[in-house]
């Protein structure tokens, strides 16, 4: 039987809230500068919470071409779109000199909400008598939309901008798990190489949780309250979390087979040596499963054909909930021992479909720079997360190669096996 394709990465583009272009993103990383600070639109409100990761540099002129194309982009396809840009041109692809047919987008994405905002003048004109007339929402509110409204917030549009400014006629598919979707559309990409559909595809995931409108559908029962001390309140693993810290951002890589990687002459960044997927039924009140976490690590280990102890580090999912950490945790060390574990979130807290691929980059980056980013906030380990979380400073690689985990809150778990470049 014919070996399978080597995959491997020859670019990375990220747009997060402590960095925007991998290099801004890993001296934050270096600098232990969390990207959590107080919402301004949110500050003078009652509402519980008013922290979270917004992106401060972040400029989508920059990347969006043509740019008339926004008008018909959400937030987390600007984002996502624009990942997709700096990878591309990370990885010196020039896609003019490759087989367009052969090369594809594989993005993960999530329900994507409009911002009350924009609802406004359609609310206005199903009113009657101070009050909401559903009557009157077909007639007179839906004129009042902007015609092409829906684009903006369909799943699959990211994947679809992207394929057409890249020239990509190839697959384009769009994973939506939740935040296990950009490690699972990075899975899918890498099976696609390797069967033999593409010779490069751009993958990866983006995200926001930030809007008004998913934050009210979502409550802030599992979220961080510490409105007085943003940069502290996301604190994964450590006994005194409280919640998770909404984000936004994301995250997309070039994927290559590397015999063409080579033959075009790019720098090879890093390898995916093995990965692994399953899902679980819920456990102990979590939308976790330690099974399901347990299943995909050991098959990314197999896939990968290496050994627990043969593990450089491990890039925990690790949202900083009471309830979720501990299932994790306790599915790490069962499956891996006392292997070390940085959490990146700690950074800039969940970003929903796009937290996988953003948490991936980080390992890629540590792998080329031979450092472990530290988690910020750890300061009093919890006994039901026994994990060797790395924590204070960096640690430096004691092995080229890394594990990176994500979880869905409907059961899903993904795992991507890293090796050096």
């Amino acid at each position: 039987m014919a070996l399978r394709p080597q995959v491997v990465i020859t670019g990375i583009g990220v747009v997060s809230p402590n960095g925007v272009g991998h290099e801004s993103f890993w001296h934050s990383l270096c600098d232990q500068r969390s990207g959590v600070s107080q919402i301004p639109a949110y500050a003078e409100t009652d509402l519980p919470v008013r922290i979270g990761a917004e992106l401060d540099d972040f400029e989508p002129k920059q990347y969006v071409k043509p740019r008339k194309a926004l008008k018909v982009m959400s937030r987390e396809i600007q984002i996502g779109f624009s990942a997709a840009a700096l990878a591309v041109s990370d990885s010196d692809l020039d896609v003019t000199k490759i087989d367009p047919d052969r090369l594809g987008v594989l993005f993960g994405s999530e329900m994507m909400y409009c911002h009350p905002e924009e609802m406004i003048d359609v609310y206005h004109h199903s009113m009657a008598d101070h009050q909401f007339d559903f009557s009157k929402w077909g007639d007179a509110a839906l004129s009042q939309m902007y015609p092409l409204w829906m684009l903006k917030y369909l799943p699959n549009m990211t994947a679809c901008h992207i394929g057409i400014s890249q020239d990509a006629r190839g697959p384009n598919n769009t994973i939506c798990q939740g935040e296990a979707s950009s490690l699972l559309a990075t899975i899918e990409a890498m099976w696609i190489i390797q069967r033999g559909h593409a010779d490069v595809i751009i993958a990866g995931g983006s995200g926001s949780r930030l809007s008004m409108t998913p934050m009210m559908y979502r409550t802030s029962c599992n979220l961080s309250h510490r409105n007085d001390d943003p940069t502290a309140a996301s604190r994964p693993f450590d006994a005194e979390r409280d919640g998770m810290v909404n984000g936004e951002g994301g995250a997309a890589f070039v994927l290559e087979s590397e015999t063409h990687a080579r033959a075009r002459g790019a720098t090879i960044l890093a390898k995916v040596t093995g990965w692994g997927s399953s899902i679980g039924p819920p456990a102990d009140g979590t939308a976790l499963s330690r099974e399901a976490i347990c299943r995909s690590i050991h098959s990314a280990l197999a896939v990968a054909g290496r050994t627990p102890e043969q593990v450089g580090h491990v890039n925990a999912h690790a949202t900083g909930t009471t309830n979720g950490d501990p299932v994790e945790a306790q599915a790490i060390r069962q499956c891996l021992g006392d292997v070390p574990v940085t959490a990146p979130k700690s950074y800039f807290g969940n970003l929903g479909a796009g937290g996988g691929a953003v948490e991936m980059a980080v390992s890629v980056l540590a792998l080329m720079h031979g450092q472990v980013p530290t988690t910020l906030n750890y300061q009093n380990p919890d006994p039901a997360c026994p994990v060797a979380v790395v924590r204070d400073t960096a640690m430096a690689a004691s092995q080229a190669n890394a594990l990176v985990l994500s979880q869905s809150g409907t059961g899903q778990a993904a795992a991507i096996m890293l090796q050096e470049g």
